[in-house]
């Protein structure tokens, strides 16, 4: 039974629709839910410092992939707020800093004390 049954439904999800999407379609698109969502059923599974490093880690990773493809990308965008926000680079960068923020949270002083 998951300590975080939310995180562990919602990880199940995004990890079953990057498998469909690896299957389906190929590609990279698929990677990078089912990643996420890997990291997020270990969370919810075994919640604590080992599991919010390895999602921290994890999302560093794969906001680099998404940073790399957004850069590639960008001779094919337009200045328009549609290709900003739903270009990877713009997601890549949103999950680096978030993969920041879970390792710095995972040596605060409210998840050492657990």
């Amino acid at each position: 039974m998951p300590k975080n049954p939310v995180g562990a439904i919602l990880g199940l999800v995004l990890f079953a629709l990057g498998v469909f999407t690896l299957v389906r379609h190929g590609g990279i698109g698929g990677v990078i839910p089912a990643l996420i969502g890997a990291s997020l059923v270990f969370l919810g599974y075994r919640p604590g410092r080992v599991a919010l490093l390895v999602f921290g880690h994890t999302c560093i990773v794969v906001g680099s992939i998404l940073v790399t493809w957004g850069i590639y990308l960008l001779p094919h965008s337009q200045p328009v707020w549609q290709h900003i926000i739903f270009r990877p680079l713009f997601w890549g960068l949103i999950s680096i800093f978030g993969g920041f923020c879970a390792n710095y949270h995972a040596f605060c002083k409210c998840i050492r004390s657990t």
